[in-house]
């Protein structure tokens, strides 16, 4: 028998030094392909792309599914192809038809090969289900199970009725429910009757750069590069660490534990740029802070001039550079910058003398009192709402127009307006689809019972724009009809609007390739780590 040789303190140093190194270097190199991303994504509810609506879901589902159609970078106006190399969409008389050609040779997670039958199954799933989404194809784009058909292996065919906008529709494929799923994998998982929904909330069947891992639900999500997608990720894996405080997330990236924190405070954004050791990344977001007035009969605001004098008397710039820190962009228009038929005019800037002279037209001399609700939390970009009231109580007085703060709760804030009873109002709006019938709808058309109903504004040229608009296929011809309202908007609106508040996201200096766009959208295998 072999005897083998003893070993001597000095070989084990040795040896230990060497597995140590050995090691080391491996956790180096995972650590150098995994990104670790912290954030506060507590409202994840589910996986489920045709479930899921929350922020953190459509973080996640953009990475785990691909949709026919998508938008890239931050341009949230021009469709690119995805999942379907051409769309087309005609009139069929008594509807339109959208008909989609798609990528061939495209395989899931699983291996099984995408074909047509995967979107039908993907879109009527979505409509039976009726979760939180469904809303999207059965009231925005009003399509029902069996609107979907395959006419080969690679082409499907969507029939719209003509009450529904074959752009919106498109632009809503862009969404979480527009995500593919692989039909054979999720029907394995049916479970009475659920369509594979309680499996899906933790689990993945998609074609998309990555594929679940795991999900600790209140700790982290992890996702692995997908080895059979097309879209071929730069990072081995993600992961979503969930962080609630703003201070730990801080903690976390400056000891290099974090390569990305998501909700630093503005005070902690502004040192770090001082510091010079963090790149910040400024994201645009759909979301528009507002001052409502009350146009109704025998209200304050029902004379447009009126309402034009406020907006003459606003100090939008003292509130975009002061307030916000310059992390918002100053906007006057209904649709967010960043979206089709947006309207970037900004033709009111503080202007006292022209807001008295308004005022004066209109019957009012000496100004007048009003009651001005806001709620006791927070407003866009962070800012205290009680601290914008103030400011814009200021703004307003300096032209006689004495805005009493009430402040509520958002609840009862929200249940006075929803009754038409608010005079003046702060509040902020988001649409819920990346298309500008998002706002245009509910800011243009009264009988739409939203922002314009609530306001009491009812205006017969800005509802059929609205209509009009969010009807047309043509792209150019839908973009004048916005140009229209938007421009309408912006001398007999009900309200002003204030900004667009902009997201700060911290970044490692070692990180790149890191784009967020306004809907929130960051695609994982765009982004590389030296």
């Amino acid at each position: 028998m072999r005897i083998p040789r003893a070993i001597t303190p000095l070989r084990f140093l040795v040896l230990s030094l060497l597995l140590a190194s050995s090691t080391g270097t491996l956790a180096q190199s995972a650590r150098q392909t995994t990104l670790v991303y912290g954030g506060d994504w507590s409202d994840l509810i589910t996986l489920d792309p045709a479930q899921s609506y929350e922020f953190s879901g459509g973080i996640v589902t953009d990475n785990l599914y691909e949709t026919l159609v998508k938008f890239e970078g931050t341009d949230l106006a021009k469709l690119k192809p995805s999942l379907a190399t051409s769309w087309k969409v005609t009139d069929g008389g008594s509807d339109w038809k959208v008909m989609f050609k798609l990528r061939a040779g495209q395989k899931f997670s699983s291996g099984n090969p995408f074909t047509a039958n995967d979107v039908v199954y993907t879109f009527d799933r979505a409509i039976a289900l009726k979760s939180n989404s469904s809303f999207l194809f059965t009231d925005v784009a009003n399509i029902k199970v069996g609107s979907t058909k395959a006419t080969n292996p690679l082409t499907v065919e969507v029939t719209l009725p003509k009450t529904a906008s074959p752009a919106a529709f498109l632009n809503v494929l862009t969404f979480n429910i527009g995500g593919i799923v692989d039909s054979v994998e999720v029907q394995k998982h049916v479970v009475g009757g659920d369509y594979g929904g309680a499996w899906l909330k933790t689990a993945s069947a998609g074609s998309g750069p990555f594929m679940l891992n795991r999900w600790d639900q209140g700790q982290q999500v992890i996702l692995d590069a997908n080895p059979n997608s097309r879209l071929k990720s730069k990072l081995k894996r993600i992961v979503m660490r969930e962080i609630k405080e703003a201070n730990a997330q801080k903690i976390a990236l400056e000891s290099g534990e974090l390569d990305i924190a998501e909700n630093l405070t503005p005070d902690m954004i502004k040192a770090k740029l001082t510091e010079g050791k963090f790149n910040v990344y400024k994201a645009d977001s759909l979301r528009i802070q507002y001052l409502g007035m009350n146009s109704g009969e025998g209200q304050p605001f029902e004379d447009a001039r009126v309402r034009q004098a406020v907006r003459w008397a606003l100090d939008q710039d003292g509130i975009v550079n002061g307030l916000a820190g310059g992390l918002a962009k100053k906007i006057q228009t209904i649709v967010p910058y960043g979206l089709f038929g947006a309207n970037t005019s900004t033709p009111y800037s503080t202007n006292i003398e022209k807001a008295k002279e308004l005022l004066k037209a209109a019957g009012k001399p000496n100004g007048f009192e009003v009651e001005f609700l806001i709620n006791n939390g927070s407003c866009a970009a962070n800012i205290p709402c009680p601290d914008l009231a103030a400011k814009i109580q200021s703004d307003l007085a300096k032209v006689g127009i004495k805005a009493n703060i009430k402040q509520l709760v958002q609840a009862e804030q929200l249940k006075t307006y929803r009754a038409q009873n608010a005079q003046l109002i702060l509040q902020a709006w988001s649409p819920d689809f990346p298309d500008p019938d998002g706002n245009a709808t509910p800011m243009s058309d009264f009988a739409a019972k939203s922002l314009a109903w609530r306001n009491k504004w009812k205006n017969d040229s800005a509802a059929k724009l609205t209509q009009q608009a969010a009807l047309e296929p043509v792209p150019a011809k839908r973009a004048a009809l916005y140009k229209q309202l938007t421009e309408l908007q912006l001398t007999d609106g009900w309200g002003a609007m204030l900004y667009q508040p902009i997201n700060p996201i911290t970044i490692a200096p070692n990180i790149s390739g890191y784009v967020r766009n306004a809907q929130g959208q960051v695609r994982f295998e765009k982004i590389s780590k030296k």
